[in-house]
């Protein structure tokens, strides 16, 4: 059987708790199949709506009363590792029983103040603001606003890439116990180190990248990067439009170099599968549904990325 790391999209969530805590039966009723039938899971998940509510809720707290406070970005994430984490975990562990060992881990994830990402923020979080409104929060707070789609002004913040985990550690040594772990949730709370400590800095790490650069860490077989479409298109939503059934390493990047594939959606799907197969011939990405997710792993679904043709 194969050490699998499971990135689930947005799909296998929810808005609010309550959808949250009812959606999450769908997807661990897939992640049960893997289970029993003896895969090793590591689940990471995005957070996008999540922490943009945590965030937008202290932010909005703070402006109708100046004794409340508006909560750190890196916090906000922390929150959602354990909000999504909670919701995953107590789903699993009533699916599993007694008989499989669920944790989640508070994951910190490190990334270079040097990113060059830093100087381009583009990841919106939070609500809308007027312009006025916008503007005085820039002068206040320091933040970088953009106009979003003529609804209005949104906070954005970096999304620079991930250069170490640092929880790694506790990561190997829970999956030599056999543990079902649930970490990096949402790209992970992004840290730079500084005179010797770590700081955490206002950013997203993109979901899809972590999970590839956890993958590589911790030699999994498969990287399993689950969508809300079945396959990987090529001329997307077009009369030309054609399902990938297998891509090589040399295929994607040249399809990625002709610009198939959409920024913020799956492009950095298919960019992470690269670096993850990428030099390594016994490794497989695949990119589908979360409801064909298994019989993808069978071969019979989904885009296969891997290193040659196969």
């Amino acid at each position: 059987m194969s050490r699998i790391v499971v990135a689930l999209g947005g799909n296998a969530l929810g808005q609010t708790p309550e959808e949250q805590s009812k959606n999450v039966y769908k997807t661990v009723a897939i992640l049960k199949e893997m289970i029993l039938v003896g895969h090793e899971l590591v689940i990471t998940h995005g957070n996008g709506p999540q922490v943009g509510a945590i965030h937008l809720a202290f932010s909005e707290s703070s402006r109708v009363n100046d004794k409340l406070f508006t909560m750190p970005f890196p916090e906000c994430g922390a929150m959602s590792q354990g909000y999504i984490g909670y919701h995953l975990q107590k789903a699993l562990k009533n699916c599993l029983k007694e008989e499989h060992s669920v944790a989640t881990l508070l994951t910190q994830v490190e990334v270079d103040e040097n990113d060059p990402h830093f100087l381009t923020p583009t990841k919106p979080i939070g609500g809308f603001y007027t312009e006025e409104e916008a503007r005085n929060l820039e002068r206040a707070r320091g933040y970088t606003f953009i106009e979003d789609a003529k609804r209005g002004y949104r906070r954005v913040v970096p999304s620079p890439l991930p250069i170490g985990i640092l929880e790694e550690d506790v990561i190997t040594a829970l999956l030599k116990e056999k543990v079902t772990l649930i970490c990096c949730g949402g790209g992970g709370i992004p840290v730079v180190l500084k005179s010797n400590e770590w700081v955490g800095v206002d950013a997203v790490i993109d979901k899809d990248y972590v999970s590839s650069f956890l993958a590589r860490r911790i030699d999994a077989d498969i990287l399993l990067i689950l969508t809300t479409v079945p396959y990987v298109v090529l001329h997307y939503r077009t009369p030309k439009e054609c399902a990938l059934r297998h891509l090589s390493v040399s295929e994607a990047l040249r399809y990625i170099e002709e610009g198939h594939f959409a920024k913020g959606s799956m492009l950095p799907k298919v960019e992470a599968s690269v670096e993850f197969v990428r030099g390594n011939s016994h490794r497989m990405a695949i990119i589908t549904s979360l409801e064909e997710a298994n019989e993808a792993l069978k071969g019979r679904c989904g885009t296969i990325i891997t290193e040659e043709d196969i």
